[in-house]
């Protein structure tokens, strides 16, 4: 899993937890620990905006 601070509007803790769990065998993170330790304490989550309801209502 790339983990850089690069990409600082991909780095949530939950991202990084999902990318984790889903490891069948082996998880490598690559990159840096500050932006391991950014996505760990990060802990506000942003609002979705999917349209998921819109779309759920026009199919």
């Amino acid at each position: 899993i790339p983990v850089v601070t690069q990409h600082f509007t991909m780095l949530a803790r939950n991202l990084l937890y999902t990318g984790v769990t889903r490891g069948k065998r082996l998880v490598v993170l690559v990159g840096q620990k500050k932006a391991v330790g950014i996505a760990v304490r990060g802990g506000q989550m942003k609002r979705r905006w999917t349209k998921l309801r819109q779309w759920l209502a026009a199919h």
